[in-house]
């Protein structure tokens, strides 16, 4: 009772075709295809920018922690 056989699947595939229709969900997937594809195209790019810059310069400092007791401006 609790999974969903392949004619559970094939019913809501149809009922979902009957509501957006089938020139509306090509469009979805092709958008969804080209989103996809761009991504990938700029993890690729990105990775090799990185890789090109060499390593990364290390940042080196000292953290100062303190608290604020009171704001007040002297406006003179």
């Amino acid at each position: 009772m609790g999974s969903l056989s392949i004619w559970h699947w094939l019913i809501v595939l149809v009922i979902v075709m009957l509501v957006f229709g089938t020139k509306k969900l090509r469009n979805i997937g092709a958008d969804l295809g080209g989103a996809v594809r761009g991504f990938k195209d700029g993890i690729r790019e990105g990775g090799e920018k990185a890789a090109d810059a060499g390593a990364a310069p290390q940042v080196t400092g000292k953290t100062v922690e303190g608290e604020v007791k009171s704001r007040t401006e002297n406006k003179a």
